[in-house]
């Protein structure tokens, strides 16, 4: 499995835009185990993304789609900066089949 987690702030003011626009460009993406989307507790204007992917090349894939396109054509005005993205192997966990390649 391929994992990110990642943080966006958004421009101010306009996150709840841009998590908007962010849950409706995942639907149908080949390979896409988990994608969450989350709002900071504490920065009003930052946005984690948590993803899981059941190879890296199913997220590289999902760049081309035509919904994920058209998501990062509407999002990238509402987007300030990105910030702590980790790659990550995840291993299993709840709605996650366990990895055999721990």
């Amino acid at each position: 499995m391929y994992g990110l987690i990642g943080k966006l702030t958004a421009v101010a003011e306009k996150r709840d835009q841009l998590i908007g626009i962010l849950l409706e460009g995942i639907a149908d993406m080949p390979g896409c185990l988990s994608y969450v989307v989350a709002k900071d507790a504490s920065d009003p204007d930052a946005i984690w993304i948590t993803e899981v992917w059941d190879s890296k090349a199913s997220h590289d894939a999902s760049l081309a789609l035509p919904s994920v396109k058209d998501a990062i054509t509407k999002g990238r005005p509402l987007i300030a900066g990105f910030s702590n993205q980790t790659v990550t192997i995840p291993v299993g966990g709840h709605g996650l089949a366990e990895s055999k390649g721990r």
